[in-house]
């Protein structure tokens, strides 16, 4: 552990929650000129998931932060479509292994230099690869363009979803050492190209130390996070604990005590230049989102437990299969795992922590429901059954 001067503030829990809130563009008017780009770059990572129920992940985000923005625009936002000659514009951002699977602003690039400097020093791999084969796809790429890896040659060999082509081990390889850049998505599947060719010049390069990069990654952690642990600033882009201490000293993060909190704390100096302060989002949280996404974290700012339970058998299942937590007023509510039935939108199981949460969940499910194209809302369990009705009723008059 690294030795941690006096604190420079000392915060209550709840200014730590509101920090943490505002940090993360749920606190205060959401920044609608810099849109779903601007979203980004201000977490610093969109985890990406297979799961889609409502919308996927990566989808999820921007809309929890600024409404209703168009699915179409998100992707466009993220993905930057080649000229009208078919040259590269210069990209807004690329695919990478940060907290995990991540879109990421181009401009980190050169941070993860770290990262691919380790995977090419890894001596073993889950899976084997034939001689010649990494080049044979180097060479594919370089003759015929970006290419998903189906048109490598196919992503599979036919058995589990693990049983993966020579093609796309060889790719995936690529893509972590750096050499191949993932520059977008279709019908969901990566499109890679040669990193040589996507990353413009002034970024593509692996010059910066190990020690220059993990100080960057800590310190655009704090300033996503606002205030957090050792373990919280790790976790974001998922460093190594001596990872951290090596560089939070000299990060530009200050030393905080949090009321509450037993780990002594680092802030974002900027979070702590004014108090938190503006209008909440009511909105459904992806389970993926980066206010959420360390469970540790979540039970210390907000008290509430969430977990996952897609890769839960169903009988194991307390919430369902995507439970998403209502935010509302600063804090979390409660939760419904949803899904959709044609024009529907199905809340298949609502829990509702107090009666409060009533006309947050309603207006919250509308909102969702118009934004994926469906025209109404049905309800099937309430853990509280004396709240139902109420809900209903909410929904009704919205």
């Amino acid at each position: 552990m690294t030795t941690v001067p006096p604190p420079a503030a000392e915060l209550s829990a709840d200014e730590a929650r509101r920090i943490a809130l505002r940090a993360q563009g749920f606190l205060g008017a959401p920044d609608r000129r810099g849109g779903v780009r601007g979203v980004l770059r201000h977490l610093g990572a969109v985890q990406l998931d297979t799961i889609s129920v409502l919308a996927r992940s990566h989808e999820l985000i921007p809309y929890a932060r600024l409404g209703a923005v168009g699915r179409r625009t998100v992707e466009d936002a993220y993905w930057t479509p080649p000229g009208a000659d078919g040259a590269p514009n210069r990209p807004h951002a690329f695919e990478y292994w940060s907290h995990a699977a991540c879109i990421l602003p181009i401009e980190e690039w050169p941070h993860f230099a770290f990262r691919r400097r380790a995977y090419r020093a890894r001596p073993n791999w889950y899976h084997e690869l034939a001689d010649g084969a990494y080049e044979t796809v180097i060479k594919q790429l370089r003759a015929e363009g970006p290419l998903t890896a189906t048109e490598l040659g196919g992503a599979k060999n036919g058995g589990p979803w693990w049983d993966w082509s020579e093609a796309k081990v060889a790719v995936e390889r690529a893509l972590m050492h750096g050499e191949v850049v993932c520059t977008g998505r279709r019908s969901w599947k990566r499109v890679y190209d040669l990193a040589e060719r996507a990353v413009p010049d002034d970024l593509l390069h692996d010059d910066l130390d190990d020690t220059e990069c993990l100080r960057r990654l800590v310190r655009l952690a704090g300033r996503s996070l606002g205030v957090g642990t050792r373990a919280d600033l790790a976790d974001y882009h998922r460093l190594k604990g001596e990872q951290v201490d090596a560089v939070v000293a000299d990060s530009g993060l200050v030393p905080v005590t949090v009321q509450g909190w037993t780990k002594p704390a680092w802030a974002d100096p900027e979070a702590l230049a004014s108090p938190p302060k503006g209008r909440h989002r009511t909105t459904l949280l992806s389970p993926f989102d980066s206010l959420i996404w360390e469970r540790a974290r979540t039970e210390r700012i907000f008290g509430f437990t969430h977990r996952l339970e897609a890769y839960v058998p169903k009988p194991k299942r307390v919430y369902g299969y995507f439970a998403m937590p209502l935010l509302s007023g600063g804090r979390l509510l409660g939760r419904v795992d949803p899904a959709r039935e044609g024009q529907t939108l199905v809340a298949k199981h609502v829990s509702l922590d107090t009666s409060k949460a009533v006309l947050p969940m309603a207006l919250a499910l509308r909102e969702a429901a118009e934004w994926v194209g469906c025209s109404d809302v049905r309800v099937e369990r309430v853990d509280a059954p004396e709240l139902r009705g109420a809900l209903a009723d909410a929904l009704t008059a919205l």
